[in-house]
């Protein structure tokens, strides 16, 4: 591993930057465009029309070609729904995106609408009662339409699929569909061949009985096949279908020229390459139609199939088999080499984290003005500084003073605050080819308040708490969610979101099914990468979030009567000492700080030089 030059770079060059902070919203155009979108609609005799925030393969993350709610709304947000209507356009969103989405939208047009206050199903059963209300069967699954179905069978209205996108006519200068270059992921960073995941997959379907399987969600495709892309901001993936029967061949829709060579004469020989229109839906629904005919028992994904295909399927006499995707676990239980590509992407990360936050205590020691987006400039360019960063894992949440209070806040032009005494709270990760990192670390600015140190101890207490968890097999996600909040509990204090989700292997920062939530009912298996991020937010105030990321191990108990599990933490990066309140903690509290600090000193002092090592050795001290 390279050591790393005591340099402070200059991050002024914006351009060669993997996040923009620009929203990109064009709200002047809104009521235009929803104009023109209704006289669409009633040529097709609709009365209004369902705008979800998705496409064809239901990824948390979608091209610009896909954002249709952004488009007819402005609204700029990762989460939200729409609806169109004759004389209407409410905008439902979260808690994260009420403020955002009233500063973004035109007013006069998009009524927005707290998702805690009403659901869009709940407004359309009130509102659009004996109406003809259409959606757009590539942008919803079976489980996602059924709620609307409930909803229409109540209100006397009828939901309409469309034929085609009713957005496609009207869309001037709609960016292209991403084409981004395939590219082998080698079994140095996989740990497996394809052929081997492919023949574990079909001996799956086998056992359940299943004919075939149609693999939707994109990350498994990629996975499964050994092979990434770029057609994703921050997710390396390529968006396609695949369809995997029991027994021959499976079908891979993609464009062969947008394959490597070597890749596509590899993938040749174990696969039928499809060339697809579009995102290969066509394509698909063709050959999931040949087999329901055929008597084929299919299992379509319930989390991430459109809609589209089990009508089809059911249209062509055959009956879909929705339930999990077997990939999905699979895909959770990291072999050796991808936990090892993991341990070395986290020290890689863990010295870039270093030499940013011994920057950033310089930087305000001296006194010198900086800002959110100044402090994601500098990160992300300590970390492109390895050589080795493909992207960043997510737009960097770099969030101070009120702003962390907002857990999935994200710093625009708009709403950049400068870095004022107090806290600093920076969530961020990156893409290696190696592994997927994700860290979260807030840190004391000049100075604190005893409320604020001692929210962050029960915070830290509680993240201890998950890391040295032992467990018997067979325990969720959801049994071990209560640990990170006791010590919050215990001051009438909580935190609204899970307190860890499943990280991929040079995929998605986002993984399940195994999560850290009170929802998380997946058992928790050898392999399986985690977060560990409980917080506290003191709304209008600060923010407080501490994560590492984790791995299940089997762990060997002497004298024991079950298989038990526990934790290796995988994340290396000093936790601000100045927060922490040593009357708060426990001896077993105690020894566990320390002793993470000082291995975290020992795996990354030869990865950083001058000031940063020195800050390093004073940031590891023992309690």
């Amino acid at each position: 591993m390279p050591r790393f030059r005591p340099v402070v770079p200059h991050f002024s060059d914006r351009q060669a930057q993997f996040q923009s902070f620009t929203e990109r919203g064009e709200p002047q155009h809104s009521a235009a465009r929803a104009k023109t979108l209704r006289k669409v609609l009633k040529s097709l005799k609709l009365d209004g029309l369902l705008v979800p925030r998705a496409d064809v393969f239901q990824g948390e993350y979608i091209p610009a070609s896909e954002n249709r709610l952004g488009w007819i709304t402005g609204f700029t947000g990762s989460a939200g729904f729409a609806i169109l209507m004759a004389d209407g356009l409410p905008l439902f969103v979260d808690g994260r995106y009420t403020v955002q989405a009233k500063a973004e939208v035109n007013g006069k047009l998009v009524t927005v609408v707290p998702l805690a206050e009403t659901s869009p199903d709940a407004w359309l059963k009130r509102e659009a009662q004996g109406k003809r209300i259409g959606y757009d069967p590539n942008l919803f699954t079976a489980r996602g339409l059924a709620r609307f179905e409930r909803a229409a069978k109540d209100a006397g209205i009828t939901l309409v699929p469309t034929a085609e996108d009713p957005f496609a006519a009207i869309w001037d200068n709609r960016p292209a569909a991403p084409a981004s270059r395939v590219i082998d992921h080698p079994e140095t960073f996989a740990g497996e061949s394809r052929e081997a995941k492919i023949a574990r997959l079909q001996e799956t379907l086998r056992e359940q009985k299943l004919g075939a399987l149609l693999v939707s969600e994109c990350p498994s495709v990629n996975w499964l096949f050994n092979i990434r892309a770029g057609d994703v901001p921050h997710l390396p993936i390529l968006r396609a279908f695949a369809l995997v029967p029991a027994e021959g061949k499976p079908s891979l829709f993609v464009d062969p020229a947008r394959l490597e060579p070597a890749l596509a004469k590899a993938l040749t020989g174990i696969c039928d390459i499809v060339t697809p229109q579009a995102e290969g839906a066509t394509e698909a629904e063709a050959r999931l139609v040949a087999l329901a005919k055929a008597g084929t028992r299919i299992r379509l994904d319930e989390e991430s199939a459109p809609v589209r295909f089990s009508e089809a399927i059911r249209a062509a006499g055959g009956a879909p088999d929705l339930g999990p995707d077997p990939i999905s676990l699979m895909k959770a239980r990291k072999n050796a080499t991808e936990i090892a590509g993991s341990r070395a992407a986290h020290l890689r990360d863990g010295a870039a984290m270093v030499r940013f936050l011994a920057w950033l205590d310089r930087e305000i020691a001296k006194g010198m003005p900086l800002t959110e987006i100044d402090a994601a400039v500098a990160l992300e360019g300590f970390r492109r500084e390895t050589n080795a960063l493909v992207d960043v894992s997510f737009p960097s949440i770099s969030a101070a003073g009120p702003n962390a209070a907002l857990p999935h806040y994200r710093v625009t032009e708009a709403t950049n605050r400068p870095i004022t005494p107090g806290l600093y709270l920076i969530d961020s990760g990156g893409q290696y080819r190696d592994g997927t990192t994700d860290i979260t670390r807030t840190v004391e600015v000049k100075r604190s308040t005893k409320t604020m140190r001692e929210a962050f101890t029960r915070v830290l207490r509680g993240m201890i708490a998950v890391a040295r968890a032992t467990f018997p097999k067979a325990t969720s996600g959801a049994q071990l969610d209560a640990l990170a909040r006791l010590p919050l509990w215990e001051a009438g204090m909580d935190f609204d979101h899970g307190t860890g989700h499943g990280v991929g292997s040079f995929l998605s920062v986002h993984e399940g099914p195994q999560r850290l939530s009170k929802l998380g009912h997946t058992s928790l298996e050898p392999g399986m990468i985690l977060s560990d991020e409980p917080g506290y937010y003191r709304e209008g105030a600060f923010g407080i979030r501490i994560e590492n990321l984790i791995v299940v191990e089997p762990r060997a108990i002497s004298g024991g009567e079950r298989p038990m599990f526990g934790f290796e933490t995988l994340t290396f990066c000093p936790i601000d000492r100045r927060l922490i309140v040593k009357s708060m903690l426990s001896r077993a509290e105690r020894d566990w700080i320390n002793a993470y600090h000082a291995e975290t000193r020992a795996k990354l002092a030869s990865l950083v030089e001058g000031e940063a090592r020195t800050w390093l050795e004073d940031a590891t001290r023992p309690l």
